[in-house]
């Protein structure tokens, strides 16, 4: 296979993966609004090829909804809702799955084109296979995600909503530090740096707040404990615990939200350390610095916008704007973890 490919480099390359990264952050924001909405369980099946079509007839339409009526969420969430009221949730679910047909087809349509051509470069190759690989599972996941609202539940499971966002938003980690190694080439690094680390330190902090953020919207945590600093006039919650650990961590809405709060302090915390460090640091070029200065940036407005969310009770412009800038902060900790490595 490898005979196919060539160049260190290629700047197509990164263009479309940069492209493919800007479709998997609509998606992002997409799934927000879904979720605010609660569209997520508009559609109950799963069809990866014919579900490209939305009901193109009252039939159809009628169809569709006598389904959903069948779920938990309608009979014990939405009873009495019209036809008409069911749309405006379908298109929001459909458009969701749509733009996720989208982002396949643009990520493995040039990805053909660019190997038959033999632009990628070699040591790309296989990552760029496993990114596909992992974008196809995000379509089962997702589904895997939505059945289980269909039966028991009116909403989703929240451990499974963050396994869904969390991969959404390892892919776009990884396309945006694929496509930097594209459009640069390989590292030429001359001195020892712990830079490196320290970024790639930074991602998984912010990532592991991300998840956390998925918790508290499976949960629904932030429509409660509404005040700020306190939650409920307390700083740890009376009701934190649950019936077992798991219970706690993944289902208690208090533990949830409370856990958000306290990562989001320590990672504001680090990012805006790290970002001085870094001002100072005889071993970063000026590129890194000013990366790192954004992110330390990034994270402080974030967590400002994620307490105006909450006390606010996450209005839908708010939660997608909340979920829209906690992506374009891991892109930007990648971009530096990845230029960090590079000095």
């Amino acid at each position: 296979m490898t005979s196919f490919l060539r160049s260190d480099r290629s700047r197509a390359v990164a263009i479309w993966l940069i492209a493919v990264a800007v479709l998997v952050l609509a998606m992002v924001v997409v799934g927000g609004a879904t979720r605010l909405t609660g569209s997520g369980l508009s559609i109950t099946q799963w069809k990866p090829v014919t579900g490209a079509l939305p009901p193109l007839s009252q039939a159809d339409w009628q169809s569709e909804f006598a389904k959903y009526q069948a779920i938990p969420q309608y009979q014990l969430v939405n009873k009495g809702m019209t036809l008409g009221e069911f749309k405006q949730i379908f298109w929001w679910e459909w458009g969701h799955r749509l733009l996720g047909r989208v982002v396949g087809v643009v990520f493995f349509a040039p990805f053909l084109w660019f190997a038959i051509r033999r632009e990628i470069p070699r040591r790309l190759f296989w990552r760029l296979g496993l990114i596909f690989v992992l974008g196809g599972l995000q379509g089962a996941i997702g589904w895997w995600m939505v059945a289980s609202g269909l039966s028991e539940r009116v909403s989703v499971a929240p451990e499974r909503l963050m396994v869904h966002l969390g991969l959404a938003f390892a892919l776009l980690g990884a396309l945006v530090w694929t496509a930097l190694d594209a459009w640069f080439g390989y590292a030429r690094q001359t001195l020892p740096s712990p830079w490196g680390r320290r970024g790639l330190a930074l991602v998984a902090l912010l990532y592991a707040q991300i998840l956390l953020g998925a918790l508290v919207a499976g949960t629904d945590a932030g429509f409660l404990y509404n005040d700020w600093p306190l939650m409920n006039g307390r700083f740890f919650p009376a009701d934190y615990g649950g019936q077992g650990l798991w219970s706690t961590l993944a289902h208690s809405q208090a533990a949830v939200q409370f856990n958000h709060r306290i990562l989001a302090y320590v990672v504001t915390t680090v990012a805006i350390g790290l970002g001085l460090a870094a001002w100072r640091s005889h071993y970063l070029n000026h590129d890194a610095k000013r990366l790192a200065a954004g992110v330390a940036g990034a994270v402080l407005f974030q967590m400002l916008l994620g307490i105006a969310t909450l006390m606010a009770v996450v209005p839908i412009g708010l939660g997608i704007a909340h979920q829209l800038m906690a992506a374009f902060t891991l892109c930007l900790a990648v971009a530096f973890a990845w230029r960090a490595r590079r000095v």
